[in-house]
């Protein structure tokens, strides 16, 4: 009885997680799994020396990148190194292992030694055991990005074993880099687009906008795994297995010139919150008031198709748009601005705009928030799109705050609906649907 009572509860979490997936991550996770699966029946028990050799040493490059998998600007997640691991090993010739001999009389890889599946195979033991330290320490699986990254090299091995070794085996080198170079694009591009797909789920983007901002984030780190895995598996003939302890270091080295441009991301993330907080502690608005808008303000642009880089923009923006108000001497009571003048909201954004400038790097987020009290027609220049949704975004929230008052709700959009001249037409639609969805979810 008592077994039993302390396994129900993890079961359960264990189900709801499962429930908790969508269609389009289920479908990923089955299809790399029918892969393994069709991998591991095919895979003989007893193998070439030089096979074995081949696939230790690259499945233990493929765990070492999945254990140093890195996070990108997004909330994305990204394993180079596994990744150039994996293509390289797709690809791989002719090998010379026989030690103290030229390269041209050592012994090589015998023609198809290693197939397509067995490719799959190496690949996914290796990220399943780059994995296992990450699940020790609490932190997630990422199964996603594994099943992802696991197809994208599938997609590389199927093209290109066994017809295209066979063909590279006779030809030059110059041959095989023409052929490659299209090969580890394709699966650059399997990775990338199937990531679109998950994120443009993810968050309720369109999917044109989605795959445009995955090649945006993706395109210099996806040029560095091209480039290394063609180097790998050309220098490979020559140099041997050794060439993949070699080549770790300069990896190595990007890798971590990736992470800290994704920590200095962060950290202005949280630089930018922890100084819109400052409102709500000296009392000038609501609590939670900033973050409010900032949700708001995102799901409205990416309804409207506005790319990753602008959305980050009205993030910020919309987090500090109030920050002007530490200058006033009597605060607005419940911050909220829509109650106060044009005039007043005008000078509170050039405060506020004034404030961020002083930073030095947020001279767009500064603009955004400087022209937030535009009116949407009738203003010469006309405010951005950004400023306009961070208005629209701002009194919305002003007059219906945390409550999930359906009437209170449409009486704000309402509102903002008939003034035409203060507020977009097509920013207060895209808030309609927005908003709908979020009472949804709030209630």
């Amino acid at each position: 009885m008592t077994g039993s009572a302390m396994t129900g509860p993890p079961t359960t979490e264990r189900w709801s997680s499962w429930q908790a997936l969508d269609s389009g991550r289920l479908l990923l996770i089955s299809t790399a799994a029918m892969l393994v699966l069709a991998a591991f029946a095919s895979a003989t028990i007893n193998t070439h020396h030089t096979e074995m050799k081949a696939a230790l040493a690259f499945g233990g490059f493929i765990a070492l990148g999945e254990l140093l998998r890195l996070a990108l600007p997004g909330g994305r997640e990204a394993a180079p190194i596994a990744m150039v691991g994996g293509m390289s090993y797709a690809l791989l010739l002719k090998v010379p292992f026989a030690t103290g001999l030229p390269a041209h009389h050592a012994h090589a890889m015998p023609p198809k030694s290693a197939s397509a599946l067995m490719v799959i195979a190496v690949a996914a033991v290796g990220m399943m055991v780059g994995a296992l330290p990450h699940i020790a320490a609490g932190r997630p699986a990422g199964l996603t990005g594994m099943c992802t990254r696991l197809i994208a090299i599938a997609c590389v091995a199927f093209a290109f074993r066994p017809a295209g070794y066979d063909f590279l085996l006779h030809h030059s080198w110059k041959v095989a880099l023409a052929v490659m170079t299209p090969l580890v694009l394709l699966g650059w591009l399997a990775d990338t687009v199937i990531g679109a797909l998950i994120r443009a789920d993810d968050v309720g983007a369109r999917f044109s906008v989605a795959i445009a901002d995955e090649i945006r984030v993706q395109w210099a780190l996806g040029a560095g795994v091209c480039a290394s895995v063609i180097i790998i598996v050309l220098g490979a003939q020559v140099m041997g297995l050794a060439e993949l302890a070699v080549f770790l270091g300069p990896l190595l080295v990007t890798q971590v010139a990736f992470r800290r441009y994704a920590g200095i991301r962060a950290t202005y993330l949280q630089t930018v919150r922890s100084l819109a907080r400052v409102t709500e502690v000296a009392g000038y608005v609501e609590a939670g008031h900033s973050r409010r808008v900032s949700r708001l303000a995102v799901a409205v642009g990416r309804e409207l198709g506005m790319p990753e880089r602008d959305l980050l923009q009205v993030e910020y923006a919309a987090l500090m748009h109030d920050i002007g108000q530490l200058s006033l001497r009597d605060p607005i009571p419940g911050g909220a601005t829509v109650l106060v003048s044009e005039a007043d909201q005008q000078r509170i954004a050039e405060l506020g705009a004034d404030v961020i400038r002083q930073a030095g790097v947020l001279e767009e987020v500064a603009d955004l928030v400087r022209c937030q009290s535009w009116p949407a027609s009738g203003h010469s220049p006309p405010p951005p799109l950004g400023s306009m949704i961070i208005r629209a975004a701002n009194t919305f929230d002003d007059l219906v705050g945390p409550s999930t008052d359906r009437e209170r709700s449409a009486a704000a959009l309402d509102r903002l609906r008939h003034d035409q001249s203060g507020y977009s037409s097509v920013v207060v639609t895209a808030l309609t649907e927005v908003a709908g969805r979020r009472l949804a979810w709030r209630l």
